[in-house]
């Protein structure tokens, strides 16, 4: 046993050693590599994946998993837990060919920078035949991985959150359907009285720049073990708690924009840093599951950053940065403007309200793309339908439609659920936290250090040492229930379209 568990640390730091190389070539990647390299870097990233593929799936490798599983009972609960995950990741990673395997990671190696050129030239055509690859790849693997329990799409959808499937994200965007649809129907109609005088400067990115560096400050985001860069659609990505990188993206004519997706990143980031230090060197320092992950960015970013509580301590120090552009605007001109229901083409400029209808869009596309009810050629019309259908706009632009994310470059089908999943998980947790302490009182103290310990304590710590349903229910004290949500977004919005202040 202790033989094995020596030959498991020395298989375990390999495996990290190629995952740092693969998070150092993903953020050069998508934040300042050459446009020209990309044709030479899939390749390498091709033999790298190779490597790594081999080591995983090695028999000496699955020798020594073998031997823990069975033994999994005398490990700890940690090494417990990584043994099983390893063991079915690697029971996935086998059955598809290596050759596919290398080739798909090679296709996605330059399929970013084919979307980003697509996107700009506002050309879905350019990016199809890439994109037709990547589904035929994924509809693939999905018959090499199918079992009993998963089927079709659930296998997708399993990767970023084990154990949820189908039937459980229907159950929850039916509620959403039955519940939000109206009220925002009903909402929409409403003005919301202010002076948005604001919106008609531009915005220097230097001086955004200088608003998120306080940002920094007031969450409390660690710059010696973190940093931002620019990039054309904002993400945040980790090795440990010790090297956690975000990026974001700075329009001179959408202040907010720019705020907005650096709270969602830092909420990223923050998870990504309050891991316990312990977890650094085994396999387990990442989030307990996409949807876990998710509901920590929404969290911060509309939970805490859209709400009054907030912008009353740093509202002035915004103000303070654009004299000019705010002169004559109050905390409650701009309280309103970030709160106001309006159907929206971009998904991550939405209103905390319409969130989760685009969310929901996405969903019912991905899900009929894999159950052959649609093909990649219909994507932009069917993307148009379904925006017309749940929001009552038209989609001028494929670069405001189809192409807007960045997701279905990486190949991440089954990811865009798990930020409906992860907003509902916010509000549950969000109504548990409240329990323990107030949570908005708090932030009189001008930053979330209260909010970011809790968290720490009661989730962020913890890694993915534990099963994701197992994780949530430790934070939230119960099972999921997509009513919180419900009932947070209801009695919030009811409130200010109510009462106007």
């Amino acid at each position: 046993m202790k033989d094995n568990l020596k030959n498991y640390e020395l298989i375990r730091k390999r495996i990290n050693a190629f995952s740092f190389s693969s998070f150092l070539a993903y953020w050069d990647s998508e934040t300042e590599a050459p446009l020209e390299c990309f044709s030479n870097r899939s390749k390498q990233i091709g033999i790298l994946n190779e490597l790594a593929y081999n080591l995983k799936t090695s028999k000496e490798t699955i020798s020594i998993i073998n031997i823990l599983y069975k033994n999994r009972h005398k490990l700890n609960q940690q090494l417990n837990h990584e043994i099983c995950e390893f063991k079915r990741d690697l029971l996935t990673m086998k059955k598809i060919p290596i050759n596919e395997y290398i080739a798909y990671q090679e296709l996605l190696a330059y399929s970013f920078n084919i979307w980003l050129k697509a996107k700009k030239e506002n050309n879905f055509l350019f990016f199809l035949p890439t994109l037709e690859k990547i589904v035929n790849y994924n509809k693939q693997f999905i018959k090499y991985q199918e079992t009993k329990s998963l089927k079709g799409y659930d296998v997708l959808l399993n990767r970023y959150v084990n154990g949820f499937k189908i039937k459980d994200y229907d159950k929850l965007f039916l509620e959403l359907k039955e519940t939000l649809v109206p009220f925002i129907y009903e909402v929409s109609k409403q003005k919301l009285p202010y002076n948005d005088n604001f919106l008609n400067f531009q915005y220097s990115k230097e001086k955004q720049k200088q608003f998120i560096n306080y940002l920094h400050s007031v969450l409390q985001f660690d710059t010696s073990r973190g940093l931002t860069k620019e990039s054309e659609h904002p993400f945040t990505i980790s090795f440990g708690p010790s090297d956690v990188r975000y990026s974001n993206h700075f329009y001179e004519d959408n202040l907010c924009s720019g705020i907005f997706a650096a709270l969602h990143e830092l909420g990223h980031a923050l998870y990504e840093q309050q891991v316990s230090l312990d977890l650094e060197d085994t396999l387990s320092w990442g989030g307990g599951s996409m949807a876990l992950h998710e509901s920590q960015s929404l969290f911060y970013e509309q939970m805490i950053g859209r709400s009054k509580a907030f912008w009353n301590q740093h509202f002035p120090v915004l103000k303070s940065i654009f004299k000019k552009e705010f002169k004559g605007v109050t905390i409650k001109d701009f309280y309103h403007h970030i709160n106001t229901v309006k159907p929206s083409l971009i998904r991550i400029e939405a209103d905390e309200l319409t969130y989760p209808i685009h969310i929901m869009i996405r969903y019912d596309i991905e899900k009929a793309l894999f159950a052959n009810q649609i093909t990649v050629k219909d994507l932009p019309i069917i993307w148009k339908e379904k925006i017309k259908e749940y929001l009552n706009i038209d989609v001028p632009s494929d670069k405001e439609g189809i192409l807007q994310d960045m997701h279905w470059a990486g190949g991440m089908f089954g990811y865009f659920p798990t930020y409906a999943l992860g907003a509902a998980y916010a509000a549950q947790i969000f109504n548990t936290m409240n329990k323990e302490f107030n949570v908005y009182s708090s932030l009189k103290n001008k930053n979330t250090e209260e909010i970011n310990y809790w968290l720490k304590i009661n989730l962020h710590q913890y890694g993915s040492t534990k099963d994701p349903k197992s994780l949530f229910k430790h934070v939230a004290k119960e099972n999921f229930n997509p009513k919180y949500y419900v009932k947070y977004l209801k009695n919030k919005y009811t409130k200010i379209y109510n009462s106007k202040n």
